[in-house]
């Protein structure tokens, strides 16, 4: 292969399959952004000018505190609000809604889908991106120049969790790069990975930008080889540019302002100790440079020099402007059937997990059945029997709730960077999630009603068990939405804190003026008790067990008297008589309904928050404000 042809090779004769996008350059005048605590406020970025250009890759560099992450996150429409200033895209202001299924931003930690593979984490990612009306062996095509571009053909059959720190990081590339977005953001790519993993990233990132886009990235202390094969460099000192040009222009440009860099240092690092301050106050001569034009000729960027042909760009171009507005490129119902496909892959593979609910179900399933071994027909123990029903309505409470309050805070972020990066629709994505756990609640809740319900010599007719088991199932998919409205906007700490401490009420509730009859409940208590789906939970268990027909229980020989031994007058008792189980159940089903929009609304929320949500948010916070005690 001769040289002129290597950029062809590099770029995008490797991704042949995939759909042509315009080339976008991004640039920015007057950019500002301010972060509000309370009543005092912080300039981070001050006014800010640049321009990143199409087929580049460029490096955003500046000491820590400097504002290079929040220039990014501005730049990638990640953070909106506190932003001032104009963003343009090839010469337009920028629609923030049509940039954000350009571009694609690669955050620092690598959040990776758990249990599957790498080629399936491609494919699947492949169908959702690229849709139905691509065909498989297409996308097939598509997956594979793509491991192959980025290094990852050893890896293929290695499950996400097992890769190393640079295949995860190029794996997250990977990901991104499948349906050709145009802009690449990529914040710290290079953070924990040692010097060799760095350079392969970066030259690899620098292939990808060869390809017609527009690659930037945040780094913090980049080597000396790994500085110079960056294209375009933009230096921010606080929250000002203290130099944009080329890696190259670094030195001269310092040695106009009489700050030679030493022969033997790292250009990055000196560039990044001179802004810091750290060989006095140079910064501001750095920045009264950039304004004034000092720098400007490091700044020109050859198309040639960037070894992207003519011809390429042409073609790129070729697609013409409307490519810019490209959706999902997947139906919702494709995506719900992916999406419902990899996360009933993910189910089964996570054995350890699934070992440990069938284990937990067994153990508290044999528990509670030698607790109350036969005691369903004993009329002796018929308040026991009420006791294994609330035991059982408990058990249906925590254990399908506990491992959603665990686990799905962490969920919520890979959702996150795929919602962002415009994977799928969230309406797609909840449903599935809703779906592909249901069985496995309805399962685990089957292993412990088998256990309980004969040995504690519950009614064996159809018809009750069917109530009961109903009931029990309902309580559990209840349970387990409760988990994921708490956890779809807390942190993992405080949802195991705010779940158990809301279902306490919830039992306590469930059981308020049981043993009183038909005595009047205050109405206050009446409402408050027709907020605990709890209570529809005991009602149906009682009812399934103890509802008419139903004859008196049978009174041991060794026991004189039995004071329940007339189901009627126990279930009176409990002031449950009249109690229909259809209505029950059908109240089960609307609180199940109704949970399980309130945690889609919350989820939406957190990822993209209507203006209604953050006026809420905005008043709670000045009310806090307001009522904080000074310490002054």
């Amino acid at each position: 292969m001769d040289v002129s042809s290597a950029p062809r090779a590099l770029g995008r004769a490797h991704l042949s399959h995939l759909p042509q996008r315009p080339p976008v350059s991004l640039s920015f005048q007057d950019l500002t952004y301010t972060v509000h605590n309370g009543k005092s406020s912080k300039l981070i970025l001050r006014g800010i000018t640049g321009e990143f250009h199409s087929g580049q890759l460029t490096a955003i560099l500046g000491p820590s505190g400097a504002g290079k992450s929040t220039l990014l996150n501005i730049l990638a429409g990640y953070r909106v609000t506190g932003a001032g200033g104009h963003i343009l895209t090839n010469g337009e202001p920028r629609n923030l809604k049509q940039f954000r299924k350009l571009s694609r931003y690669i955050m620092q930690e690598d959040l990776l889908q758990p249990f599957i593979t790498v080629h399936e984490a491609m494919m699947i990612a492949a169908d959702l991106k690229l849709g139905a009306a691509m065909s498989q062996q297409k996308k097939l095509v598509v997956v594979e120049e793509i491991i192959q571009l980025l290094r990852l053909t050893k890896t293929v059959n290695t499950t996400t969790e097992r890769l190393s720190g640079g295949e995860r990081k190029r794996l997250s590339i990977a990901l991104e790069l499948l349906n050709n977005p145009p802009v690449i953001f990529l914040d710290e790519p290079t953070t924990g990975l040692d010097d060799v993993a760095s350079s392969t990233c970066v030259s690899l990132l620098k292939r990808v930008a060869r390809g017609g886009r527009t690659v930037v990235c945040s780094l913090h202390t980049p080597s000396a080889r790994l500085f110079a094969e960056f294209d375009h460099v933009y230096v921010v000192a606080d929250g000002r540019c203290a130099y944009q040009g080329t890696a190259a222009g670094v030195v001269p440009f310092l040695t106009e302002l009489q700050l030679p860099c030493p022969k033997t240092y790292n250009p990055a690092d000196f560039i990044i100790e001179v802004s810091s301050g750290e060989y006095g106050p140079h910064a501001d001569r750095m920045v009264a440079a950039v304004e004034n034009g000092r720098c400007q000729r490091w700044r020109t960027f050859a198309v040639a020099e960037a070894n992207v042909e003519e011809e390429d760009l042409e073609q790129l171009n070729a697609g013409g402007v409307e490519t810019l507005n490209f959706k999902h490129g997947s139906t919702p119902c494709f995506q719900f059937s992916v999406l419902l496909r990899r996360m009933l892959l993910q189910n089964v593979r996570n054995k350890d997990y699934l070992w440990l609910r069938v284990g937990l179900h067994l153990f508290l399933g044999f528990i509670v059945a030698l607790m109350f071994n036969k005691m369903g027909y004993d009329a002796s123990k018929t308040i026991f029997n009420f006791g294994f029903c609330y035991a059982c309505i408990i058990a249906m409470l925590y254990i399908p709730m506990m491992p959603v309050l665990l686990a799905f805070p962490k969920e919520v972020q890979l959702v996150k960077r795929e919602y962002f990066n415009r994977w799928y629709g969230l309406k797609a994505y909840y449903a599935a999630l809703v779906v592909s756990r249901t069985p496995l609640t309805i399962f685990f809740s089957l292993i412990y009603l088998v256990i309980t319900y004969p040995i504690t010599s519950q009614p064996m007719e159809i018809s009750r068990i069917l109530m009961f088991t109903t009931i029990c199932i309902m309580v559990a998919l209840i349970s387990e939405s409760m988990g994921t409205v708490i956890s779809s906007t807390l942190s993992v700490v405080n949802s195991v804190f705010l779940g158990p401490a809301i279902s306490v009420p919830l039992m306590l509730l469930a059981v308020y003026g049981i043993g009183y009859g038909d005595l009047p409940v205050p109405l206050i208590w009446k409402l408050a008790r027709s907020c605990s789906f709890l209570r529809y939970g005991i009602e149906g268990l009682v009812v399934a067990i103890y509802g008419p027909p139903r004859e008196d229980l049978i009174c041991p020989d060794h026991v004189d008297y039995c004071e329940y031994k007339n189901v009627a007058g126990f279930v009176k008792l409990m002031g449950m008589s009249g109690v229909s189980f259809w209505i029950d159940f059908g109240v089960l089903v609307f609180i199940l309904f109704a949970m399980n929009l309130t945690g889609y609304y919350l989820l939406r929320q957190r990822l993209s928050p209507n203006y209604a949500f953050r006026a809420i948010k905005v008043i709670g916070t000045f009310v806090k404000n307001k009522m904080s005690v000074s310490p002054h």
